[in-house]
């Protein structure tokens, strides 16, 4: 059977907000999150009688299940009733690592989405996000993309209204960010300062986008130990550039500046580059809410 070749968009946070520990562990997450064109090509087929292969442009990556995209093929067969079939999966990566752009994630969901299309759509978009909250948390979400909001533990997803066309330019610094110890760090912030997701929700609903840019924030910036230094200084020199607001994502290390239009934010990025950064310019992308599941998503 031929292989599948599918998009795997990079994801930014618009708003970050963590609003307590749960019992289970997990945090109760409450985050406006975003597609953008920025994407990695993830290559599927179908191996008969069971096993699994992993290749990557980034020879560092793992192959076994300590990669996501392995970890979500395996799921998917036991969830279709398959368990003896396999996947050769190769990832041809564009997207930076330990970026907090969810580019792991993004894999994931690609790989779920290509073998739903091999196998004869067996699973709707929603039973698909169902499977991937048993891969990983962004996973769900980076099923369809899009600007949704998510909470729970980033599993429960809302479509919102889209962010209005623009420019963003994102910008990796050499380093980047243990997730545990930002979660251990914002567990003992003693700042109780939140985004205003409601404000920037009716702002993305008004097609306003300085008004959505201003609102835009990220509660882990509260808590960066001190080595991380270099991402206000990546902020500062985007808003000079002529950002509307500059926001970390995820837990980083990547920061990325909404502009007016992309010539705006390609002019912003090939400023920024050093040989300690990787900085990319990209546009904001509609994902796949609504559409069927055999709708378009393949490169």
């Amino acid at each position: 059977m031929n292989p599948v070749t599918e998009r795997s968009e990079a994801k930014l946070n618009l708003s970050l907000d963590v609003l307590g520990k749960r019992p289970d562990g997990y945090h109760e997450m409450k985050m406006l999150m975003q597609s953008v064109s920025l994407c990695d090509e993830v290559t599927v087929s179908l191996r008969r009688g069971g096993g699994y292969t992993c290749s990557s442009n980034f020879g560092f990556l793992p192959t076994d299940e300590g990669n996501l995209a392995v970890r979500a093929a395996r799921r998917f067969f036991a969830a279709a009733g398959t368990p003896d079939w396999g996947a050769d999966i190769h990832l041809q990566k564009r997207i930076p690592v330990g970026a907090g752009m969810a580019g792991g994630s993004s894999n994931a969901a690609a790989v779920l989405r290509a073998l739903n299309r091999l196998c004869g759509l067996p699973f709707s978009f929603s039973e698909l996000e169902t499977l991937a909250a048993q891969v990983g948390s962004d996973v769900p979400y980076c099923v369809r993309g899009g600007t949704r909001l998510a909470t729970g533990r980033g599993e429960i997803l809302r479509d919102a209204p889209p962010l209005p066309d623009c420019g963003i330019a994102i910008c990796k610094p050499e380093f980047s960010i243990r997730t545990p110890e930002l979660f251990e760090r914002i567990d003992a912030r003693r700042s109780t300062v939140h985004p205003d997701t409601e404000g920037l929700w009716k702002a993305l609903d008004a097609g306003d986008l300085p008004g959505a840019a201003l609102r835009m924030y990220n509660v882990f910036e509260d808590v960066l130990p001190p080595r991380c230094g270099e991402i206000y200084e990546l902020k500062t020199e985007l808003l000079s550039l002529g950002a509307l607001c500059a926001v970390m994502t995820g837990t980083g290390s990547a920061v990325f500046g909404i502009f007016p239009d992309l010539p705006a934010a390609q002019a912003a990025a090939d400023a920024m580059k050093s040989d300690a950064r990787e900085c990319f310019s990209a546009v904001p992308t509609p994902g796949t809410q609504g559409m069927d599941p055999a709708g378009p998503r393949i490169v």
